[in-house]
């Protein structure tokens, strides 16, 4: 029988080590909490969603956050300024700037403007290039996946692990955490040729493709670890991109919602801690 591997109770044990770590540092009276500016521009409902429930993460384990809203005409230079007065202020010690941005700002100018010792998303060309070392700030989706596994004991070792998707925000950064957990990685994108015949080979499947429900059962073989790293809001719900009836054929699985989602925030939660103590 399928066992669903739930992000939701994983990410409340490891945001209880957390919070008995930032304890510990509160209880030295010369420290503060490690403290996350988040930066929001526009009005996109989904991307205010995610900042509250970051912002609610931060408080439940006596994190401080402090997030900048802004408009919607905010310009790039004036997103810049904001960046350079948060990577020069001491107190500071995570910087996240949700995304995405309006189109008239570029993202990656943005992302490379973040200090990397605050770059709690992960993104900047620094951290990417330090992931392949094993040092840096990994980007909190990758980490986050890695981790529930392992929280489940799946050893990845010698496993023929399948990626489904190419991005810079999930897909590459997790084939390189694969191989650091020694899984036979292969990487399949828009360009593979017989994408089901290479799908069918995985002992884990991971699936970062930014297409609803798109895996079906005729993708897997039996026994499968599947994990589901897609959102999206379809006919009033929230779903991934691998069919539910995908889970009856797997050993493991994460639903969608509440596995990766979860696991994601608590990362974020992890990497601040990390860039405290740097």
């Amino acid at each position: 029988m399928a066992i669903k591997l739930d992000g939701k109770l994983v990410s409340s044990i490891i945001r209880e080590e957390i919070k008995q770590e930032v304890l510990e540092i509160l209880n030295d009276q010369e420290d503060r909490a490690p403290h996350c500016a988040v930066v929001l521009v526009g009005d996109d409902p989904a991307s205010s969603t995610y900042v509250k429930n970051k912002e609610k993460a931060f408080k439940d384990v006596f994190m401080m956050s402090s997030t900048y809203r802004l408009d919607n005409s905010t310009t790039q230079k004036e997103l810049l300024d904001i960046i350079h007065l948060l990577n020069n202020d001491d107190d500071i010690d995570g910087i996240l700037v949700q995304l995405p941005l309006p189109k008239h700002i570029d993202s990656k100018v943005i992302i490379e403007a973040i200090d990397p010792n605050k770059d709690v998303d992960g993104l900047t060309m620094v951290n990417q290039g330090k992931l392949y070392s094993g040092i840096g700030l990994e980007p909190c989706t990758p980490a986050g996946v890695i981790e529930l596994l392992k929280r489940y004991e799946i050893d990845l070792a010698g496993k023929h692990c399948v990626v489904v998707g190419r991005s810079d925000l999930v897909g590459r950064p997790l084939s390189v955490l694969l191989l650091k957990e020694n899984g036979t990685v292969t990487i399949c994108h828009s360009k593979t040729s017989d994408l089901k015949a290479i799908t069918q080979q995985a002992d884990v499947l991971l699936v970062a493709i930014g297409q609803k429900q798109f895996i079906t059962p005729e993708y897997l073989k039996e026994g499968v670890v599947l994990v589901d790293v897609g959102i999206h809001r379809h006919l009033g719900k929230i779903v991934g991109d691998c069919d539910p009836s995908c889970y009856d054929k797997t050993s493991y699985y994460t639903p969608v919602p509440g596995s990766v989602g979860p696991m994601t925030i608590t990362m974020l939660l992890k990497n601040t801690l990390k860039a405290f103590n740097l």
